[in-house]
């Protein structure tokens, strides 16, 4: 049985952000029920060994908050951690490492252009390869993560390439691995392999192909980037001069926005994350958020547990 734990569905920065006084955000300091940590998932087999998706900036408050992620009674120092899969370079995405770096053993696994913006930059180097693994993985080569004693997990995770961009802060600059290829923005399939029940996770994504539509169909779960309402929402808002489509991601809504281009592919639960503080689908009673649910994506709180 896959059991998944959402640690965090909001996109850099959180809800509230540190220094935004948008509507959401503003509200959101006042009510805890609009409050979310950035983007990232637990998964398990067995309920006692569990993987992250991403590293969040917020991981040390998301462990905390989730009792499946505590260290085992009667022990001084343990983590049921046993990896974590990033699906690309953003701060969002892997600074919460540096969170772990007190000595408990673990694996990254990252396509081998995400390691190389770690191996890069001196401050990964906390994480001492005594403990930290770093293994690279193949875009359509499935693996299986293991625990710290060597044995499989019982989750196949098959790795593919969607539509995005490297780092926002290698904008301008040669990546560390070379500008050519893919590697930068990944979508994952997980399964459990004893049941063969699976679900998608893709936290950032610029467009929906006629390829991936053929992947997401029929699955029983998705998790989707959902950072932004409208493409040119930040802009519009005041909040910055970027749209989207030029951070790498898909709005939910326009005409090939997810909502649209998702739609009528049998998947039996939608559920977006990665959601910008702008994105005023936030707000429970707004009409965007009436569009979403009417469509049949929810927006979960954090903490929300998963079964498959």
């Amino acid at each position: 049985m896959l059991r998944v734990v959402v640690l965090g569905a909001a996109a850099g920065g959180g809800v509230p952000q540190w220094n935004c006084g948008c509507p959401v955000c503003r509200k959101a300091r006042t009510d805890t029920g609009l409050q979310s940590t950035q983007a990232s998932i637990a998964v398990s087999a067995d309920g006692e060994h569990w993987f992250l998706v991403n590293a969040s900036p917020d991981l040390r408050q998301q462990l905390i908050a989730t009792p499946q992620l505590h260290p085992k009674a009667g022990k001084l120092r343990h983590s049921p951690i046993s990896g974590v899969i990033l699906t690309n370079g953003e701060i969002d995405a892997v600074a919460g490492l540096l969170s772990m770096r007190e000595g408990s053993p673990f694996t990254i696994y990252a396509h081998a252009k995400v390691l190389s913006i770690l191996e890069d930059n001196s401050i990964f180097n906390v994480l001492s390869d005594k403990n930290v693994t770093r293994q690279p993985i193949d875009v359509d080569r499935a693996f299986e993560p293991t625990l710290p004693d060597g044995l499989g997990s019982g989750i196949e995770i098959l790795p593919f390439a969607v539509s995005g961009k490297s780092a926002w802060y290698l904008e301008g600059k040669v990546h560390p691995a070379g500008n050519d290829g893919s590697g930068d923005t990944l979508g994952l399939r997980i399964a459990d392999k004893a049941t063969g029940k699976y679900f998608y996770f893709l936290a950032a994504c610029a467009g929906v192909t006629d390829d991936l539509k053929a992947r997401l169909a029929g699955a029983p779960l998705v998790f989707f980037d959902g950072t932004v309402w409208r493409d040119d929402e930040l802009i519009a808002a005041g909040l910055g001069n970027k749209t989207g489509q030029g951070m790498g991601h898909i709005a939910m809504s326009g005409d090939h926005g997810a909502i649209e281009s998702l739609a009528g592919l049998d998947i039996d639960r939608k559920i977006f994350l990665h959601i910008n503080n702008s994105n005023p689908a936030l707000l429970h009673d707004s009409t965007e958020r009436k569009s979403v649910e009417r469509a049949g994506w929810q927006i979960p709180a954090d903490g929300s547990e998963i079964t498959l």
